[in-house]
């Protein structure tokens, strides 16, 4: 929420007209509601469905833009899931793909 700050303000101004740095009395849970209920044609939404897309022919006709904000927001949850590993899992986690390549490319 925080890394996306200007476009949840954009998406509040955008579908409700609310300027979030007027708003001095919105309590969090009516925040939380109206940020739960943001559309898809908001900032912050074309963004969310962008980033979560996994249908193969729709990422075909993505652009180059839209393939940064995918592939950038990949890139730090793999970063974060990865940080947030033990040596040992890591290590796991590696050996499980080696096997898995090996099986896949060698001869049978």
């Amino acid at each position: 929420m925080f890394d996306d700050w200007e476009l949840v303000e954009a998406s509040f101004a955008t579908q409700y007209g609310i300027r979030l740095d007027r708003e001095y009395d919105m309590s969090w849970t009516e925040y939380a509601c109206l940020l739960s209920g943001l559309l898809t044609d908001t900032p912050l939404g074309q963004i969310v469905s962008i980033r979560a897309e996994n249908d193969k022919e729709r990422l075909k006709n993505y652009n180059r833009d839209q393939h940064a904000i995918r592939n950038a927001w990949r890139s730090k949850i793999n970063s974060k899931i990865v940080n947030h590993m033990s040596d040992s899992d890591k290590k796991k986690a590696t050996k499980e793909i080696q096997d898995m390549f090996r099986g896949a490319f060698s001869k049978s």
